[in-house]
């Protein structure tokens, strides 16, 4: 196999090919192809085309591009099978994470049968145990096969065991080893148990030092633990301490993808977690409410300047700069916020660093109003013929850097003191307060410095 670019071209040819039902051509070509490649092929023709070419994929790697095909393209492929046909001959087939997966993207009745027509009831069962769980926790995203060893074997009997186990386990990483109640008490690698002596009990070659979740964990948190420790695979155990599954790094990355997904929309000012395949209604649900804040910012701004309209109108080449000290506090804001959001995400802000970090961003800030404010300057000592309105402006926006800096520091420290996702802070939300603070502090500062000028 080799990989592929998926570009348009590529598109183009593969449906070339499908015009002239060149099947076994287009067999071939997709034998060649990672299923990875083949999802995102999928991604980009027609649904039509994108059951045909399905057709042509060899069974073994069918499993794994329903894993990697997008939601809606997946939907639209398995509309096409009833419930006993999904479960025979694509469920029955997969890790227990990845079948959980897709069932979760099905109708709660289409679900329920699914799993209904499950052939092997234990493994039936186990899906029901994952999809018990709540969404993005350790226990939605565990998988249940794994290899285990009790602690009274030899290491003989634990290698007879990965033996036993190994085709319905892939990878294996390690081996969990456990008490006869199951609880889990560490682990030991294969390389551990190559080089051991077969004899030699087991308690005596396994590492205690496991790092291991509950099932409640938080897949946020579980993302942050195997970036720390730089871990391939994760156990994770039940109230008991009993070894439930196991959580491997492939799964992570789709958990920090959709982490950025999800702080993205925030930052956007998306409520929901939506896609550009989903209904008008739904698009417009989830963007509405910040539009409507931002609504209410703006006429709240527009107030607040009727407050000052005899200034306005006594000053009215004040007006001309409203956009600019609106918008330099806005990103002001913006990029603070965005830089404590990041340290939130990635455990880097501690308690005992918020004050240092607030310090070092007023530093920060301090430096940029000064040259922002001077560059201001200059641009009005040459193209205005008011001193007045050169050394107003200047003050105006120094203040606005300044207070919208430390404003974009604290409210997400402050939103995840309250155990509000602080992504929300750095989007329409930091724009719209910036926007009034903006404008409030220029006509406060030009009311107070055209009277003194």
């Amino acid at each position: 196999m080799e990989k592929r670019t998926i570009d348009q071209s590529y598109v183009k040819y593969v449906k070339q090919l499908l015009e002239q039902q060149s099947n076994e051509n287009i067999t071939s070509l997709l034998h060649s192809m990672y299923a990875q490649d083949i999802a995102e092929l999928l991604d980009k023709v027609q649904s039509d085309e994108a059951r045909l070419l399905m057709s042509m994929v060899e069974k073994d790697k069918i499993i794994k591009v329903l894993v990697e095909m997008e939601e809606n393209v997946r939907e639209s492929f398995l509309s096409a099978y009833s419930p006993k046909d999904i479960a025979d001959e694509f469920i029955q087939n997969m890790d227990s994470d990845d079948a959980a997966y897709i069932l979760n993207q099905l109708p709660v009745k289409e679900k329920e049968d699914v799993i209904a027509s499950l052939t092997d009831i234990a493994y039936a069962s186990s899906l029901l145990s994952l999809l018990s769980y709540e969404e993005h926790t350790a226990g939605s995203l565990m998988a249940v096969e794994l290899v285990k060893a009790n602690v009274e074997w030899t290491v003989g009997q634990c290698v007879e065991e990965i033996r036993r186990q190994a085709e319905n386990v892939d990878p294996i990483y390690v081996v969990y080893v456990v008490d006869y109640y199951e609880r889990l008490l560490g682990i030991i690698t294969l390389k551990n148990l190559i080089l051991a002596n077969p004899d030699l009990p087991l308690a005596n070659v396994y590492n205690k030092e496991v790092i291991s979740v509950s099932t409640s964990t938080d897949s946020e948190e579980i993302a942050n633990l195997f970036k720390k420790y730089d871990l391939v695979v994760l156990p994770v155990v039940n109230a008991l301490g009993q070894l439930a599954g196991r959580i491997t790094v492939d799964d992570v990355v789709e958990v920090i993808k959709e982490e950025a997904k999800e702080d993205y929309q925030l930052m956007s000012g998306i409520t929901e977690d939506v896609d550009a395949t989903d209904k008008v209604w739904v698009l417009s649900r989830a963007r509405l409410p910040w539009l409507l804040i931002g609504l209410l910012g703006g006429i709240a701004s527009s107030r607040f300047i009727e407050v000052y309209e005899n200034e306005i109108q006594i000053h009215p080449e004040m007006a001309f700069f409203m956009p600019l000290i609106a918008a330099m506090g806005g990103n002001a804001g913006v990029q603070s916020s965005a830089i404590v959001v990041q340290g939130l995400a990635n455990n880097t802000l501690g308690t005992k660093n918020i004050v240092p970090k607030i310090l070092k961003e007023l530093r920060v800030a301090f430096l940029n109003g000064i040259i922002c404010s001077v560059l201001l300057f200059g641009y009005n000592l040459l193209f205005s013929d008011s001193y007045d309105l050169s050394i107003t402006v200047s003050t105006a926006l120094f203040s606005v850097i300044i207070f919208a800096s430390v404003l974009g520091t604290f409210i997400p420290l402050l939103l995840d003191k309250m155990k509000i996702d602080p992504a929300i802070a750095t989007g329409p939300f930091i724009t719209t307060i910036n926007d009034l603070l903006g404008l409030a502090i220029y006509f406060t500062v030009g009311h107070l410095l055209y009277n003194v000028i």
